[in-house]
């Protein structure tokens, strides 16, 4: 290799080692909480209607929610 190659490929290795350590850090993003969350709840002494199977109503509310936890997702890798 000639002399003007080897400073390119210096100049190549520091240029990517450089853009590796400069380079941003990600922001973990912090967990949702109930908070966060806008539900439409219904007035006390609102009346309620009540269905039993699958229907389109006009008028809806949000009588209860839950299960709002999270777990772990664990997966084994390789075999």
């Amino acid at each position: 290799m000639t002399p003007i190659e080897w400073v390119a490929l210096i100049i190549a290795v520091v240029s990517a080692v450089v853009s590796y350590v400069n380079r941003p850090k990600p922001v973990k993003p912090k967990p949702a909480i109930l908070e966060d969350f806008e539900f439409p709840t219904p007035d006390e002494g609102t009346p309620q209607c009540v269905v039993f199977g699958t229907c389109w109503i006009k008028d809806w509310m949000v009588l209860w929610f839950g299960n709002l936890e999270t777990s772990a997702i664990k997966t084994k890798s390789g075999k």
